[in-house]
C-alpha cells in the first residue's frame, strides 16, 4: 500500500536508550528503540505510544495516519524485539517505561496506549503495573524503583488486540498434540483437519476440543516448572524448549464459529492446516519465558485482571475481517475494561487493514476523533 503521500507530511526521529536493568548491548546498540513519527515541523501535545513483545513496531503502518493527522507517534520497541524466546514481563514494562517517560520529557501532556494486536495485552499489562504495581518482587535496585514509577498513559486504544498472550496462545493451540517434542505424535480424535471431525465442528467436539487446549497449556507450565527446578537445583539457570502446532483455533477452519466478515478457512499464516505444521508463533521459549508470557497459570501477561484495574477512558476497536481476532475476543475485552468510560466499535478491516487505504483512513479518523474528543 502506498503512504508515501503522508510520509511527506511527517517527520521521523530516531530514538535509542538505556533501560534501568540493561545498559548498551555488546554490539553498542541500545535496549530501548523506536521511531518517533510527528507532523512535519510540529511537535505536538498528544501522541500515541505502540509496544509488541517481540515484533519491530518502530515503523508501524499506523504512525504516518496519525501523525497527519496532527498527533505524535512512538513506535517503540523493547530489548526483547525479535527474541521472544527470551521474554519476561518484569523487563519489558520497565521498558516501555523508558519510552513514556521520554515523551513526557519531549512535551507530551497527553500519551494516548495503542494496545494493538499482540501488544495489546502488553500495554496492558504496562498501564496495569502504573496504576498498581505487582511484580516489584521480581526486580531490585533500579529496576524496583522504575517499576514503582512507571508514568501513567491518559488513554488507551485497544485495537485488534488480543485479549493476552497466554489466551490467543491456548486459542490457537493444536489440541490434538500429545508429545511437545514430537511434532507429529496426534490425537486423531481431537485432530481438527481430520475431516471425520469437521468443519463443521459439534458443539460436543468444541467444548471437548477446548478443554483439551487448556489441559495442554497446563502439561506444558507443569513441565515448565518442574524442568526449570530440576535446572536450578543443578546451577542451570534456565534453558530452551520447542513448540509445535499452533495454528489450531477451531475458528480458523469454521467460519460459523465466532462468525464476522473474515475468510475461512485462513489464519496469519495462510491455510491453517499448513501453517500448523511450520514453527510460528511461541516456536521456542526459555522455560522462564514460559511461565512469564504463555502459561495460563502463572502469566500476567493475560487481559482480563490487568484491564480490570483500568481508570482512564478507554476505547476498543475491531476490525471485522480479522482472521486472528474474533469479535467476541473485542467484546470480552470491552467487558474486562474496568473503567465505566469506554467504547467499542466493530469497524471494516482486516487485522493490519492492510486490504484497503480506505478503511485504514477511516479507522486513523475513528482514533483521532475519539482521542480529539478527551483532549
Amino acid at each position: 500500500m502506498d503512504d508515501s503521500d503522508l510520509m511527506a507530511k511527517v517527520d521521523r526521529e530516531f530514538i535509542g536508550t538505556v533501560s534501568p536493568t540493561a545498559p548498551r548491548i555488546q554490539a553498542g546498540g541500545y535496549p530501548c528503540q523506536g521511531l518517533y513519527t510527528t507532523p512535519k515541523g510540529q511537535r505536538p501535545k498528544t501522541a500515541f505510544i505502540a509496544t509488541h513483545y517481540n515484533v519491530d513496531f518502530s515503523e508501524h503502518y499506523i504512525a504516518p495516519y496519525l501523525a497527519s493527522r496532527g498527533y505524535g507517534f512512538l513506535g517503540w520497541n523493547t530489548r526483547y524485539r525479535g527474541a521472544e524466546d527470551q521474554f519476561l514481563l518484569e523487563h519489558a514494562v520497565i521498558d516501555i517505561g523508558v519510552g513514556t517517560r521520554w515523551l513526557r520529557a519531549n512535551g507530551v501532556e497527553t500519551i494516548v496506549i495503542l494496545g494493538n494486536s499482540g501488544g495489546g495485552s502488553l500495554m496492558g499489562a504496562y498501564q496495569a503495573e502504573a496504576i498498581a504495581p505487582t511484580l516489584s518482587d521480581l526486580v531490585t535496585g533500579a529496576g524496583l524503583e522504575a517499576l514503582n514509577t512507571l508514568p501513567k498513559a491518559d488513554l488507551y486504544i485497544s485495537l485488534n488486540a488480543h485479549q493476552g498472550r497466554p489466551e490467543v496462545l491456548t486459542d490457537w493451540m493444536d489440541a490434538s498434540v500429545v508429545d511437545e517434542f514430537d511434532p507429529v505424535a496426534t490425537d486423531e480424535s481431537l485432530n481438527p483437519f481430520n475431516p471425520d471431525n469437521g468443519p463443521p465442528y459439534s458443539d460436543a467436539f468444541i467444548t471437548r476440543y477446548r478443554a483439551a487446549q487448556r489441559a495442554r497449556n497446563q502439561r506444558i507450565t507443569d513441565y515448565a516448572k518442574a524442568e526449570l527446578a530440576r535446572l536450578n537445583a543443578a546451577g542451570v539457570p534456565d534453558r530452551l524448549m520447542p513448540l509445535f502446532r499452533c495454528w489450531g483455533d477451531l475458528r480458523f477452519m469454521d467460519g460459523n464459529i465466532d462468525p464476522s466478515d473474515r475468510k475461512s478457512p485462513a489464519c496469519y499464516r495462510g491455510h491453517p492446516a499448513v501453517a500448523n505444521k511450520s514453527p510460528s508463533i511461541g516456536r521456542a521459549n526459555n522455560l522462564k519465558t514460559w511461565l512469564s508470557m504463555w502459561s495460563l497459570e502463572t502469566s500476567k501477561c493475560q487481559g482480563a485482571e490487568q484491564l480490570a484495574k483500568f481508570d482512564l477512558p478507554c476505547l476498543v476497536v475491531q476490525g471485522l475481517a480479522d482472521t486472528g481476532v474474533f469479535p467476541s475476543d473485542a467484546h470480552k475485552i470491552f467487558n474486562n475494561i474496568g473503567t465505566s468510560d469506554k467504547k467499542l466499535e466493530l469497524i471494516k478491516g482486516a487485522h493490519y487493514f492492510e486490504d484497503s487505504r480506505a478503511e485504514r483512513d477511516a479507522m486513523a479518523d475513528l482514533l483521532v476523533d475519539w482521542v480529539g474528543s478527551r483532549c
